[in-house]
């Protein structure tokens, strides 16, 4: 079911132009990498300028849609990240690339620090990238067990 929406989803994205498969996925790559080390130099090494951003419509971090620039992403999801979820990890499972778009299916697993709670949650990433750089992110995940985990208990 999860590749089938997928493909479904590359198969109604708008036409673009041509592009290589592996530039394309590998700007994308570079975004978990960077992450996962903790680099946020190298995660947002292949974002264009004028990058935007869109969390899932739910997400707590979707208050600020759209985020326009690196230093958007970086400022207002990246370090409210970091600074309210312990070990948080969006980890890549599998990749899919039609033309310069990229769809991504991976996990999110972290603990909230003010709640202690825990989440291991899918997510779809579909990024659009133009001559090496990414110019377009779109979220979904799973937003009501993400805010549940972030709420706390009166």
């Amino acid at each position: 079911m999860r590749k089938l929406t997928v493909l479904l989803a590359i198969g109604l994205m708008t036409a673009c132009s041509p592009a290589a498969d592996s530039p394309a996925k590998s700007s994308v790559q570079t975004v978990y990498e960077g992450f996962a080390a903790g680099d946020i130099a190298l995660a947002t090494s292949t974002m264009s300028p004028d990058i935007v951003w869109m969390e899932a419509e739910g997400n707590p971090y979707s208050d600020m849609n759209p985020y326009e620039g690196p230093e958007a992403i970086v400022n207002g999801v990246f370090a409210r990240i970091g600074a309210e979820w312990e070990s948080f990890t969006a980890v890549p499972e599998e990749y899919f690339v039609e033309g310069c778009r990229v769809a991504v299916l991976g996990r999110y697993q972290a603990t909230h620090l003010q709640t202690g709670s825990s989440i291991d949650i899918p997510f779809v990433h579909v990024y659009t990238v133009r001559d090496g750089e990414i110019i377009d992110f779109q979220q979904h995940t799973d937003t009501r067990i993400l805010s549940d985990a972030m709420m706390v208990d009166d």
